[in-house]
């Protein structure tokens, strides 16, 4: 019994300093040899981490113009962004740290520290979005709405999986990409692709349709405070693409990364788009939940097309959990490898340094978890009952602080073809200077833009919580934004 109790505390703490000297070269040779991913292993972590159903219901509620929004942060964003990553990656001794290293041999230390940070903290907000829906899925699959409705009770189911989660972790990155490749197929692929085909076969039927694309709705014709709102959540749902970027050392081929950021551009922009539409298209928008919404449609249309839709999306409820909890595992793994680097040269206590015998950094996955429980609280007791409230605030905070992410990625990248010209890389976006540079400006503007707009609240949003909304807002961004500075002041202490 003491001996068990021993390794469990040796794999969960950690102990071992990897940026000691001593560390010998075959130590970290096995463990990058237990940790090996294949091309469709890093597709799958990656894919989870972007790929998500959280968008679907909301984006389904926006209207025609969705489909608008999809295209134009899909085409002129995202997959900019992406090429960028896989440029930055193939940068001869810049495949280890992800955005931490990019941004680092770009622009400084101090940079490339808060750079990090951003990517590691934000998620601590996105991870509640997640798990408002898991809770949303599994109160439809067994019928009990209180889980969704009852603050303690919303607050109490989500420490159960973030936690459960956290100890799943210590498995390593490999055992953790072979889960994810399950659960991302089985909970996340699966269901909005059957989602698609039931609409498909919807719309063959001749079932009503609640939304009607063409030209003339697709399109906003008026730039008003709330289609600059509506369009900031479609920014989001392509955020995420560079954050496995740090298991990229683990891949059997390195230079196969640029082939999985191309096969998840594609796929992401597919899977929103149809998603969306499916919802939008057979849901009347009055009925459409943020949080429970994909279940929800997934009955409707099933009982429209002669199926027993209440029972089948009771299932589609714990696949669709499933797939999120995956999602959570692959955003506790991804960032914190990165933090790790960090971590090891200097920018944070010793003690967050060290990893299990599994190269994996749990103390600082504890760290993460210990801050997504206290965010929780925040923004779960403060929406009371008004589950919406609770998903939109937490889906805008989680907006603002990923789009910081961005803004210093962009940065970094423009510097990156400005002064750096010289550095040996493997891939680019393009050996245009003049045009690379103009794509990342364009992609900035649209981020900057993007982050001032999130503090607007979300149409919907009742009168009397709407200053909750932006001091909330407000608070978490200017906590976000002085940390890593106050902590990169006190890192020659460490």
């Amino acid at each position: 019994m003491k001996k068990c109790i021993i390794n469990f505390r040796k794999n969960f703490f950690g102990g071992n300093i990897v940026s000691d000297k001593s560390e010998s070269l075959t130590k970290l040779e096995e463990d990058e040899k237990y940790n090996r991913l294949t091309a469709l292993k890093l597709f799958a972590m990656t894919s989870s981490m972007v790929i998500s159903v959280n968008e679907l219901a909301p984006f389904g509620k926006t209207g025609p113009t969705a489909v608008f929004y999809l295209l134009l942060a899909g085409l002129i964003w995202f997959v900019p962004i992406t090429q960028m990553a896989r440029e930055m990656a193939s940068v001869d001794g810049w495949d280890k740290g992800g955005i931490f290293t990019w941004v680092k041999g770009s622009l400084g230390d101090r940079a490339g520290w808060t750079e990090m940070f951003y990517q590691w903290i934000h998620i601590t907000v996105g991870m509640n979005t997640m798990m408002y829906v898991i809770i949303g899925a599994l109160s439809i699959t067994f019928n009990t709405p209180w889980f969704n409705t009852t603050p303690s009770i919303r607050f109490l189911l989500m420490m159960v999986i973030i936690w459960s989660i956290t100890i799943v972790e210590m498995v390593g990155v490999k055992k953790i990409g072979h889960i994810a490749e399950w659960l991302f197929a089985l909970g996340i692929a699966l269901p909005v692709i059957l989602l698609i085909v039931t609409f498909f076969i919807y719309l063959i039927q001749g079932r009503p349709l609640y939304m009607h694309l063409n030209w003339d709705n697709i399109i906003p014709h008026h730039l008003t405070g709330t289609t600059l709102v509506a369009f900031v959540p479609f920014v989001l749902a392509f955020c995420g693409g560079e954050a496995s970027a740090p298991h990229a050392k683990y891949l059997e081929n390195p230079k196969k990364y640029s082939t999985v950021m191309l096969a998840l551009a594609i796929t992401a922009i597919s899977f929103d788009l149809l998603g969306s539409t499916a919802i939008g298209m057979s849901v009347p928008k009055d009925q459409i939940q943020n949080s429970t919404g994909f279940v929800y449609t997934f009955g409707k249309i099933l009982d429209s097309i002669g199926l027993p839709g209440d029972l089948i999306k009771k299932f589609i409820g714990v696949l669709l959990a499933a797939g999120i909890i995956g999602e959570l595992g692959n955003w506790l793994a991804g960032p914190s490898q990165g933090m790790f680097e960090a971590a090891k040269e200097g920018y944070m206590p010793k003690f967050f340094a060290k990893s299990t015998n599994r190269d994996v950094p749990m103390r600082l996955i504890v760290l993460q978890t210990l801050i997504v429980t206290a965010s929780a609280v925040l923004i779960t007791f403060t929406s009371g009952r008004n589950s919406d409230f609770a998903f939109n605030v937490s889906l805008a905070a989680t907006t603002a602080q990923y789009l910081m992410v961005y803004i210093l990625m962009l940065i970094s990248y423009i510097v990156l073809k400005i002064k750096h010209g010289n550095l040996k890389r493997s891939y680019y976006m393009t050996k245009n200077k003049a045009l690379g540079i103009t794509i990342a400006i364009i992609a900035l503007v649209i981020t900057v833009v993007a982050f001032f707009i999130s503090f607007i609240p979300a149409q919907g949003t009742p009168t009397y919580l709407r200053g909750v909304y932006v001091w909330t807002m407000i608070g978490l961004c200017m906590i976000v934004t002085i940390l890593p500075l106050v902590i990169y002041h006190y890192h020659r202490h460490f």
